[in-house]
């Protein structure tokens, strides 16, 4: 039996000696267990996730799970994910054996989802509930394809929630303005809101900026990196998708506005975060311009739907807007579709007068 107990601490490790993926021969040492029962339990979950069982706790296979993602997605996309689960999922169902998870727990659990409120009475929204689901089916997809999962019972249970309304927040030009009137008393917030509405960047592309990433000659920005803060710690990693990697042209009069606003950084170096303040900071804000002005207050996201908006009105198509803002040209036609109005209305007398020529030949 591969358990053994340390005399001298007065503890219990485990040594197996197994096959990995490649065939060789391997060993996994692990100390530190309390009890020969809390070793003979890693010993017996470890070999199940070796052998692909799926004979195994539901905690235990999304260990796997995570594992395999953390290869796969960004850092901020998984502490989502690890929320998510931690939170919301292994409590009802960590115990249970995945491979005897039905249907009929699924709805169990997602009728516990539906029926949460929080300490001021509030449920979950349709949008976040659907994100529950959708995570907890991701996991069983997973083991699907990859263990031979007969079915996802998540699925055969049907989703709960929905997706979020696709329409968009945004401010017109003469709101945007009527707000950064507000902002000019903070150099900080006013250049931060300047850069987020007239180029459209995304907040962790405007934190990452660095004096290097400006050409005053040729009026540009460089967006190659993006900040996050995650775990309490301050994190510069590459952007949003590959497309996000651009060059973004600014207005005469911002480029002016960004080169004063650099000259008068106190200590600023090539490398210095130009904008070395927090989302929330944004957000409180934006909070005290909107109250200050009335306008209606719309999320930080919201002013880079705004610079779409905006471009869109000026009678740009989408390969050009895409272009400017990092998004692939489909992702612009669908998403922002409902702000052509005028275009359907041409479409249709265009049909109309086609129709007319081929009835009256």
């Amino acid at each position: 039996m591969p358990i053994y107990k340390d005399e001298k601490k007065g503890t219990w490790y485990v040594s197996i000696r197994y096959l990995n993926w490649k065939g060789e021969h391997t060993r996994k040492l692990k100390r530190g267990f309390k009890t020969k029962k809390e070793a003979q339990e890693f010993e017996r979950t470890f070999l199940l996730k070796e052998s692909k069982s799926l004979d195994m706790l539901f905690k235990d296979f999304v260990e796997i799970y995570l594992k395999d993602c953390s290869h796969r997605i960004k850092l901020n996309t998984l502490n989502t994910k690890e929320y998510i689960i931690k939170i919301k999922i292994l409590p009802y169902l960590g115990e249970k054996k995945i491979n005897e998870i039905k249907p009929s727990d699924i709805k169990d659990w997602q009728n516990e989802m539906l029926m949460y409120r929080n300490e001021k009475g509030k449920a979950f929204s349709p949008c976040y509930l659907k994100t529950l689901h959708n995570q907890l089916s991701s996991i069983f997809n997973y083991a699907v394809k990859l263990y031979d999962l007969p079915s996802n019972p998540a699925r055969v249970a049907g989703n709960m929630g929905k997706e979020k309304s696709k329409e968009i927040e945004f401010w017109t030009k003469e709101e945007y303005l009527k707000f950064a009137e507000t902002m000019m008393d903070k150099d900080v917030s006013y250049h931060a809101f300047e850069i987020l509405y007239w180029c459209g960047l995304r907040l962790g592309e405007l934190l990452a900026l660095t004096p290097k990433d400006f050409d005053f000659e040729k009026e540009t920005i460089k967006i190659s990196k993006s900040y996050q803060r995650i775990r309490g710690e301050d994190l510069i990693t590459p952007p949003k998708t590959e497309k996000s990697n651009r060059i973004v042209l600014m207005p005469n009069f911002l480029a002016e506005e960004m080169k004063d606003y650099i000259a008068r950084f106190y200590g600023c170096k090539n490398d210095t975060r130009l904008f070395p303040i927090s989302k929330s900071y944004l957000h409180h804000e934006m909070d005290r311009g909107c109250k200050e002005i009335g306008v209606k207050r719309i999320r930080i996201h919201g002013l880079r739907h705004s610079h779409v908006s905006l471009l869109i009105e000026m009678g740009f198509d989408a390969v050009a807007i895409a272009d400017r803002v990092g998004h692939e040209s489909i992702d612009i036609t669908y998403r922002y579709a409902h702000l052509f109005p005028s275009k359907q209305g041409k479409i249709a007398n265009s049909l109309n007068v086609e129709r007319g020529e081929l009835v009256y030949e």
